[in-house]
């Protein structure tokens, strides 16, 4: 049922969907807003004119039958008690959670962009090898947390890792061995005492206090003055950095694959 080249998609989802559907240039007429946190992306919403479907948990079905569109997208864990009215609107996917890459291919299929995904991917498939090469001669650990209001979340390195430490790993970035796991374990959350198994050499981390940014300093010179912080070894070489919570928290695709890359040259792969 879905169209051969769409030209008026619906996603369900702000996030990951939104961000490649908007790197594809494919023809987005309404998503949520609401989550949206890159103002990068917030920007081309507006600029589009694509329709606020409001609360991506609950999204305005009423609102997204009167743009008939040819192609909803949305997320399986999020959308699926509601998949039933919205196939009734438009053919309608759910895909569930998988590797970003080959997230972004399906993505390609479904819409059409094949080609615009495989000239992306490659690009990014020749930086971060090259980056790889370079990560063979550093004998270091990096680390990784992101401070949240009252808790800390560390995302692991394993099978189903977030998409950014999933780039971390394809880069060659090697973590600690509290924050690599075997198993389907995506985050940990350690209190203020198990925090001392980050002691990568580097430590990258984001301040984070919720949907909008404005106490993110707040909390970054919250946990950074406590003596337990002040006594990671990352921090106490001078190798603790904060990195943008955009691409690590609300990583969206190429661009943001290569933002994390950005970071790894400016704060790993540098002489000491």
């Amino acid at each position: 049922c879905i169209p051969a080249g769409p030209k008026r998609i619906v996603t369900l989802d702000p996030l990951i969907t939104l961000g490649m559907l908007i790197e594809l240039k494919a023809p987005v007429v309404a998503t949520p807003y609401m989550a949206i946190t890159e103002d990068e992306i917030l920007d081309v919403v507006k600029t589009e004119k694509m329709v606020d479907l409001g609360n991506p948990k609950e999204p305005s079905l009423e609102r997204l039958a009167v743009l008939k569109p040819d192609l909803i997208i949305g997320s399986a864990e999020v959308h699926a008690a509601i998949y039933e009215q919205a196939a009734q609107i438009a053919p309608t996917v759910l895909f569930k959670h998988m590797d970003w890459k080959k997230y972004l291919q399906r993505l390609s299929v479904v819409t059409g962009r094949e080609g615009a995904a495989n000239a992306a991917l490659q690009a990014y498939e020749t930086r971060v090898a090259a980056i790889r090469e370079r990560m063979k001669h550093k004998q270091l650990t990096v680390s990784s947390v992101r401070f949240a209001p009252d808790r800390f979340v560390v995302f692991v390195d394993g099978p189903d890792a977030y998409a950014p430490f999933a780039v971390l790993r394809e880069a060659g970035v090697k973590r600690t061995d509290y924050e690599t796991v075997t198993d389907g374990t995506i985050v940990k959350r350690p209190d203020w005492e198990e925090l001392a198994n980050l002691d990568g050499d580097v430590l990258l981390y984001v301040s984070a206090s919720g949907f909008e940014s404005t106490k993110d300093d707040a909390l970054e010179k919250q946990v950074t003055e406590n003596p337990l912080w002040q006594l990671l070894p990352a921090v106490q070489a001078g190798r603790a950095h904060r990195v943008e919570r955009g691409p690590w928290q609300s990583f969206h695709g190429i661009s943001s694959a290569n933002r994390i890359l950005d970071d790894i040259q400016r704060y790993i792969l540098v002489d000491r």
